[in-house]
């Protein structure tokens, strides 16, 4: 069996005061449109996953971190047909802005555990145990 490259892409929690944590709805048109996932993207040749995750969160969100305020927390290996994905989940805590919906259809604030309610890509589920442990 031939081994494929992985595609990696980075993924963050954003947790708010109320220890709710930001999910965002794929757009009509894209690849598992409807469903509700962490914002995040694919990590550009060159780019460091912390760069990358900075610059995803200016471009679809509209708000500003630092590398220093993403913790990393963990990840999800997944098949994607020709693909493997692998997703690494950071935390944040601490930007500037408002979030606003610039690439997504909504976005959501909710505890970890309504997130078991919602569609969500496979790659995203596994994370939701570790969030409800750490939040």
């Amino acid at each position: 069996m031939p081994a494929f490259p992985p595609l990696l892409v980075v993924a963050v929690a954003l947790i708010d005061a109320d220890g709710r944590v930001l999910l965002q709805q794929r757009p009509p048109g894209k690849a598992m449109a409807g469903l509700w996932e962490f914002p995040g993207g694919k990590v550009e040749p060159g780019e460091t996953p912390e760069a990358a995750l900075v610059r995803e969160l200016e471009e679809e969100l509209g708000i500003e971190t630092h590398g220093s305020c993403l913790a990393p927390a963990t990840f999800a290996s997944e098949a994607m047909g020709e693909k493997h994905l692998l997703m690494l989940l950071y935390v944040c805590r601490k930007w500037k802005g408002v979030p606003e919906a610039r690439h997504a259809t909504a976005l959501k604030w909710l505890k970890p555990a309504q997130m078991y309610a919602l569609d969500m890509p496979p790659a995203d589920l596994p994370l939701i145990g570790l969030l409800e442990a750490l939040l």
